[in-house]
């Protein structure tokens, strides 16, 4: 379920637009099986306008490390399948997470 971000029905509507979801990106970005993934049950905690009912995993963005000819680098990507890319406070955090691991290679 977490490796689906927004759901199959979404994904399938990003294919038909000629774009590729967030953990695709990735994947071409990414030398072959080299990718971590961080905080990949991480969900929003938000409970306005309904948002209790709807809580996918990732929370929108996909956020961990890989390698890129050999060299390790840290890397997100934010996953439009799942609340059209907008950014959560969870969501935020995460990309600082990855950004503060970043620093400290």
């Amino acid at each position: 379920e977490a490796l689906l971000g927004g759901g199959e029905k979404r994904i399938a509507a990003q294919h038909r637009k000629g774009k590729l979801t967030a953990r695709e990106r990735l994947e071409l970005l990414l030398d072959k099986d080299s990718f971590r993934e961080y905080d990949q049950l991480k969900t929003h905690r938000c409970d306005e306008f309904d948002m209790q009912n709807e809580v996918p995993y990732g929370d929108g963005v996909v956020t961990g490390h890989g390698l890129i000819h050999g060299r390790k680098v840290f890397v997100f990507s934010q996953d439009f399948t799942v609340f059209g890319g907008s950014l959560s406070e969870t969501h935020a955090q995460k990309i600082c997470k990855i950004q503060d691991m970043a620093m400290r290679v």
